[in-house]
């Protein structure tokens, strides 16, 4: 009977210390979760930086951009209109024949 009782014990033991050791290794895989999910986090964090950065300097190109465009614009029809004055006063057709 005692030895019946006795390997009970240590079954229950065993049992036992399966159970702790699953249980610490939920823990450490749970820690390294947390870990990974600060990790991700931060990168996040430093992506929208990023992103916000490069929208920024992509608003400041585009209107830097238009702002070229329209100059460009303004200096073609000057050019055009200087071209005609010019072909005017030369008897010159327009097209330069």
């Amino acid at each position: 009977m005692l030895d019946n009782a006795l390997a009970r014990l240590d079954g229950a033991l065993g049992q036992l210390e399966a159970a702790a050791r699953r249980r610490l290794d939920a823990e450490r895989g749970r820690a390294n979760l947390e870990t990974e999910l600060a990790l991700m986090q931060d990168d996040r964090a430093r992506l929208a930086a990023e992103l916000d950065g490069a929208m920024a300097r992509l608003d400041h190109v585009e209107t830097a951009a238009a702002d070229v465009d329209q100059r460009l614009e303004r200096a073609m029809n000057v050019i055009g209109a200087v071209i005609a004055r010019a072909q005017e006063r030369s008897g010159e057709p327009e097209d330069g024949r």
